[in-house]
């Protein structure tokens, strides 16, 4: 196994730390915060492994964590990801992620996200729409299949629901996931509905604009008009807490208009490529939480 450090500009004295863990060949200091999903770009095309583990840097592995998911990959070869039960690392008898799920009104959420463990979503392996990109096993042979202009996730999401786009795009591919119970992993969750009001503006704004960005992308015209009545009243939702509320994400708004052409251009691969019908994803956007 090849560790692979990437300090996106950080000023907490994580270079000094990273010195003492870890090799001068292991690790890459970039001089710009380039964004989660350019920095693991730039690790997947780094390594040459068959497996690449995406891992933040608030998460923590269980012994035997990344073998069990290996293993469970092993014996389903149209499965291109896998994820464990993700328990909350400052309270682990609260769930973070069993898995990312799909609403009928387009959003995407953590299953169990913040409910007591207490128990739940221990049998399996089971087939989920996607894994949190907090804690994510990736087959290459399926990041290789979804890549689009040499970018597995999406360079333009910058932050937050990169690892949603990537689930969508490998289910047309045809590519399932797996939600393995026996591989237990924490993770400090620090962007949560509650704490909106207290998260820095550029979070909410990638937010409000990766919504959007999401389905322009992904979103094919039969699940667009299937689900287009709680689709409305969502965005409805987020443009008018927007204008009357959150006047610092009106650029993320403005930022769906300025990337549309690069989002034309993905959804022309995307879609152009797929695998699966919109039939064949549609239940999962039924399927509100577990």
């Amino acid at each position: 196994m090849l560790l692979h450090v990437w300090d996106n500009e950080s000023t907490a004295g994580s270079r000094a730390l990273l010195d003492t863990l870890t090799s001068p060949g292991e690790q890459t200091c970039s001089e710009a915060n380039v964004g989660f999903s350019a920095g693991h770009n730039a690790l997947i095309r780094r390594a040459t492994s068959q497996y690449y583990l995406c891992l933040n840097p608030d998460a923590v592995l269980s012994e035997g964590y990344i073998r069990t998911l290996v293993d469970a990959l092993e014996s389903n070869h149209a499965a291109g990801s896998a994820t464990g039960r993700l328990l909350r690392l400052d309270d682990d008898a609260v769930l973070d992620s069993t898995g990312i799920v799909m609403t009928p009104d387009q959003r995407h959420l953590d299953r169990g996200a913040g409910e007591l463990a207490d128990g739940r979503f221990l049998s399996g392996p089971e087939e989920i729409f996607g894994t949190s990109g907090a804690v994510a096993l990736y087959r290459r042979a399926m990041l290789e299949d979804i890549a689009f202009r040499g970018e597995y996730f999406d360079q333009a999401f910058f932050a937050y629901r990169e690892d949603a786009d990537l689930a969508w795009r490998a289910q047309w591919r045809g590519w399932s996931s797996l939600y393995v119970p026996a591989a237990l992993a924490w993770h400090r969750r620090r962007v949560t509905p509650e704490r909106r009001s207290a998260l820095p503006a550029d979070i909410n704004r990638y937010s409000v604009r990766n919504r959007f960005l999401l389905r322009l992308k992904n979103q094919s015209m039969g699940l667009a008009w299937r689900y287009a009545w709680p689709g409305f009243k969502r965005d409805a939702q987020v443009v008018g807490y927007v204008l009357l509320r959150e006047w610092s994400s009106i650029p993320g708004l403005l930022d769906v208009g300025r990337l549309l052409p690069r989002m034309l251009a993905w959804r022309k691969h995307v879609l152009g490529t797929r695998r699966r019908q919109s039939a064949e994803l549609a239940p999962w956007f039924r399927r509100a939480g577990g």
